[in-house]
């Protein structure tokens, strides 16, 4: 069995203003989405659990708004923002996100490969099989 490259989450806390505990929930929602696998062991972490170009922007988006949306409690509303603001931002939320449907994770790692935003050779492959 080879060696499968993983990223601990203490390596993204590094480029994160997020605290572990609020990171490794997000981490956690997306692997229930079938976006991470989580890798046990004393080496473990998190890897994709598809190709790069199998995964939208959309799915890691939605995932990370339904747990976002499972922690914040319910606050009632007024008349106003229920009828009128929440239908609105509601409408634009869903062309928004169908835009994205057209991103995957692989077309912003080419984008960030091309403006030479980061170094490849430190994350190694994007899936093993």
């Amino acid at each position: 069995m080879r060696d499968r490259p993983q990223s601990p989450p203490r390596r993204w806390r590094r480029g994160s203003s997020l605290p572990p505990r609020h990171l490794e929930t997000l981490l956690q929602a997306l692997v229930r989405a079938n976006i991470l696998k989580g890798l046990r062991g004393p080496r473990g972490g998190y890897e994709l659990a598809r190709e790069r170009r199998r995964i939208t922007v959309t799915a890691v988006l939605r995932a990370v708004l339904s747990e976002t949306a499972a922690e914040s409690e319910a606050t009632p509303a007024c008349r106003l923002v229920a009828q009128v603001v929440a239908p609105m931002v509601e409408s634009a939320g869903a062309a928004f996100l169908n835009e994205l449907e057209t991103i995957t994770i692989d077309d912003i790692c080419r984008r960030a490969e091309e403006l030479k935003l980061c170094d490849e050779s430190a994350f190694g492959p994007d899936f093993t099989i």
